[in-house]
């Protein structure tokens, strides 16, 4: 089966005839979304590609993060601190 270039990775490429794409729908869609691109084939040609969405990341404004955090009051330990004890069951 080919291999393409999806955003930088490798993302297999496999084709199925239509009667088995309409069977086994679920399954081809958990394929997709796990990277793989299926390609629809009808009568031996391809007709239609199922790839993943790309959803855009929402962006951070860091202005804000940058005022949410300073606007935090001090710990009374340190982070490492506190992990320690709760892997040591005091917080459990």
């Amino acid at each position: 089966m080919p291999a393409c270039r999806v955003q930088g990775q490798e993302a297999e490429t496999d084709s199925v005839n239509l009667a088995d794409a309409k069977a086994r729908l679920s399954e081809l869609v958990g394929r997709v979304q796990a990277g793989d691109t299926i390609d629809i084939i009808q009568r031996g040609r391809p007709v239609a590609r199922l790839t993943a969405v790309v959803r855009p990341r929402k962006r951070i404004d860091l202005t804000m993060l940058a005022a949410l955090t300073a606007a935090m009051p001090p710990q009374d330990e340190r982070a490492s601190d506190l992990v320690r004890s709760m892997r040591e069951g005091d917080r459990y």
